[in-house]
């Protein structure tokens, strides 16, 4: 399933991302805060329940409850991932972390794996993040990675993608519930999202 989180404070953040003249320090600034609020509704549904504890306010007491059902794990795809996994992480910092190395051929387009390295979780909830959902063979290819490991509840967060990567995720793999930021309206002819915002690894790297 498909859930694009349209908030204005959102869209705005990321129209600055998008912007040419924006620098790597302010692009991965606001790149992680973006993460950051998404965690809110990619996580919404989490069952809280009771730790025993109980809270003594200034004016009262209360129960102290906490997300347990599921152990966390975040998997950002490198590199540019990692830009977006920061921010999820300083939302929910007893996550586990994974990581998941794959480039994109220049001439195929095809995602070509050089290192997966997950934690051992028993029944986790995996997120992978990556900003960039283009032809969504990355994407694909780390999840089929992952369930390969016998993890099957898995979640991805994407800040930009396109009709053509999303359209992909959700044929091969209709279990994964896909967070996005923006639709944008489609790839070029060399496999880059339009209008999107460039080269996401360079731009939180300054490598460009």
């Amino acid at each position: 399933m498909l859930h694009v989180i349209n908030h204005p404070i959102i869209t705005m953040k990321l129209n600055t991302m998008r912007d040419e003249n924006t620098k790597s320090k302010d692009f991965r600034s606001i790149l992680n805060e973006i993460a950051s609020l998404m965690t809110y509704e990619i996580f919404k549904d989490l069952p809280l329940v009771p730790t025993g504890k109980k809270i003594k306010t200034p004016t009262g007491c209360t129960v102290d409850e906490m997300v347990s059902k599921y152990n966390i794990v975040i998997v950002p795809i490198l590199r540019a991932g990692i830009g977006m996994s920061d921010g999820v992480i300083d939302m929910i910092p007893t996550a586990k972390i994974g990581h998941i190395g794959l480039y994109r051929d220049e001439k195929t387009l095809e995602p070509v794996e050089y290192y997966c390295k997950l934690p051992k979780v028993e029944n986790p909830l995996v997120l992978v993040c990556d900003p960039m959902l283009a032809t969504g063979g990355s994407a694909s290819d780390a999840i089929k990675l992952i369930k390969a490991k016998g993890y099957n509840n898995i979640r991805l967060l994407n800040l930009v993608g396109a009709p053509e990567g999303i359209k992909k995720v959700e044929n091969d793999h209709p279990d994964v519930d896909i967070y996005i930021a923006s639709v944008d309206d489609k790839l070029n002819d060399k496999g880059y999202i339009l209008p999107g915002l460039g080269d996401c690894g360079d731009r939180i790297f300054g490598t460009l």
